[in-house]
């Protein structure tokens, strides 16, 4: 004997929900002809342990695909509308059947479904939208990762060739430090740009000043004072100098590269906010040395000298721009110092009190 279960219903606007109260459910036959929602099975019913089925006409056309969802208690039943629209009754007939009665456990006003439909455009939206951040972060981190060790790979590169030369050369390493490493400083040092970049568009979480200071002093050391005075090439404030900057970017680019994935090595957090403390000063004193030397040589050659009329007298020297410079470099070290200073107390003072 068949029987007819106990169904409930709710709507959408586009779709129409079935709940078939059925324990157990086997065998389980679903699919639309027409208007007609026809469904078999096997289970537990309100009659105990039957086959029912029932043949639903629906008020308007439907689509013929339909989904289900079977539950130890229940059989869940998807049918879309044809047209978008709220329905008076689901019946084509103004009677209702005996066996359907409303779900109110799904149950909306035509204006209650329709702030749903808002509600899920909006989840939809942010769900998009953080979709979208999180490819731009994935993307933005794969690109400063490269950066970062391209830098740290550079860098560690005349590091080790310094160190190596002076244990097997001794002082004599000290007079040609820029033939044999200054075109890989070039090169770190052209795309130290990037660095500036990234701070003024907000791809990093950078003060833009203090960066941009570092970059263009040690530009300007680079292709000013050593690029273009070959009398300097062979000094040992070279050395110095590049040993100097080399010292401290082996610690701070990595440190970055893990920063990328959100992982820190407290060694080499320590390191990246310690070492500077002894180098960067030592740095800026090199670079202060070679400025010095370099006076005298662009005094003797008239190098960047800026010409003048006869009725204004000789040219002004370069080396007059040099001693502001040399100003400017003893500013920039204490504005430096200080920025890096409050880093570390951000750093480190801030997980004292946490660990407090």
């Amino acid at each position: 004997m068949t029987l007819t279960p106990l169904v409930y219903w709710a709507q959408r606007h586009e779709e129409i929900y079935l709940r078939v109260e059925l324990t157990d459910a086997q065998n389980i036959n679903v699919h639309v002809h027409g208007k007609v929602l026809h469904f078999r099975a096997q289970g537990h019913g309100a009659k105990g342990q039957n086959e029912y089925e029932f043949n639903l006409e629906f008020l308007l056309p439907v689509k013929p695909e339909v989904t289900f969802r079977s539950t130890q208690r229940q059989v869940n039943i998807t049918v879309w509308k044809e047209e978008r629209g709220w329905w008076e009754r689901p019946s084509a007939h103004e009677r209702k059947p005996v066996y359907l009665a409303p779900d109110f456990d799904r149950w909306l006003d035509e204006s209650d479904a329709e702030k749903e439909i808002q509600e899920n455009e909006i989840k939809r939206n942010k769900l998009r939208a953080s979709r979208h951040k999180e490819g731009f972060f994935t993307l933005k981190n794969g690109f400063l990762f490269v950066y970062n060790l391209v830098q740290f790979l550079g860098f560690s590169w005349i590091f080790a060739n310094l160190t190596v030369r002076l244990f097997i050369l001794g002082q004599d390493s000290l007079y040609n430090t820029f033939h044999t490493i200054s075109d890989v400083m070039f090169f770190c040092q052209i795309l130290a740009a990037v660095e500036v970049l990234n701070a003024a568009f907000g791809v990093v979480r950078t003060a833009v000043i203090p960066t941009l200071i570092q970059v263009v002093g040690r530009n300007f050391i680079l292709f000013i004072i050593f690029g273009s005075l070959e009398e300097i090439h062979n000094q040992p404030v070279v050395f110095f100098v590049f040993y100097l900057w080399s010292a401290i970017e082996i610690f701070r680019y990595p440190f970055y590269m893990l920063g990328c994935f959100n992982t820190e090595w407290k060694i080499l957090t320590w390191l990246r906010y310690t070492v500077w403390i002894p180098l960067y000063p030592l740095g800026v004193i090199a670079e202060a040395v070679a400025v010095i030397q370099s006076i005298s040589i662009f005094d003797k050659t008239k190098l960047f000298s800026i010409p003048l009329p006869k009725a204004f007298g000789p040219a002004v020297s370069f080396s007059y721009f040099l001693y502001v410079y040399l100003i400017l470099m003893c500013l920039g070290l204490f504005f430096n110092l200080n920025h890096l200073y409050m880093q570390r107390k951000r750093r480190f003072g801030t997980k004292k009190r946490k660990a407090n």
